[in-house]
Order: C-alpha cells, then sequence, then structure tokens
C-alpha cells in the first residue's frame, strides 16, 4: 500500500490547459481567442512571439485585468508554461471561466516548428 502511495504517478494534462497544436489550429479556424503574453517587454521582443498575442507582464496582470474581455477564451502563454500557469490561477480567482494556459509555452510553439514573430 505505502509504494503505491509514494510511486509516481503519470503526468495529468492541467485544467485549463492548451497544446500548441490545439491553439495552431483554433487561430487557423478564425475562432475568436485573447492570446496573452506573460513574460517581460524583452522575452516578447526578441525571443519570439505568437503572431495574435498581447504582451501582459505577469507582474502587471493583477492591475490590469479590467482590459480583459470576459465572454472570450483567454490563452496565456510564457516560455515554458509556468508563468501563464500562475496567470491562469490568478484569473480564474478574479472570475475568468475560460482561461488557459498554453502547454510548454513557447518553447513547445518553436518545437513544433510554428511560426514567430521577433522585434
Amino acid at each position: 500500500m505505502l509504494r503505491s502511495l509514494f510511486q509516481p504517478r503519470p503526468a495529468m494534462p492541467a485544467a485549463g490547459a492548451l497544446s500548441v497544436a490545439e491553439l495552431k489550429q483554433r487561430l487557423d479556424d478564425g475562432e475568436t481567442l485573447h492570446v496573452i503574453d506573460v513574460r517581460s517587454a524583452a522575452e516578447f521582443a526578441h525571443d519570439g512571439r505568437i503572431a495574435a498575442a498581447r504582451l501582459l507582464p505577469l507582474p502587471v496582470l493583477a492591475e490590469r485585468m479590467s482590459e480583459l474581455p470576459r465572454d472570450v477564451p483567454i490563452v496565456c502563454v510564457c516560455r515554458s508554461g509556468q508563468r501563464s500557469g500562475l496567470a491562469v490561477e490568478m484569473l480564474a480567482r478574479h472570475g475568468f471561466t475560460t482561461a488557459l494556459n498554453l502547454t510548454g509555452g513557447m518553447q513547445a510553439w518553436a518545437r513544433a516548428g510554428l511560426p514567430t514573430q521577433r522585434g
């Protein structure tokens, strides 16, 4: 019994998560999504970004939530999925019911060979 309690469990997909393939398909299908990138301005400009993304760094997200729609799915993006996961949790605590975390962030987006913008 103790073994079953302490054995590693397979990773489960996080609630409110979206894969890069799913996001790309939804964007290609013309679905209305609000993509926010919660990285720093330097990361956003120089490390590449999703064309549809709007910069809203995590440190200012709480004070700028009023700028976000409540009737459109919000997809949060960062470098690896960690900061965007925090952003999704923060949004959920403030009543945003359709916030999604991009699993793997921009690293996964780039590994998939999906287009990025720079500058």
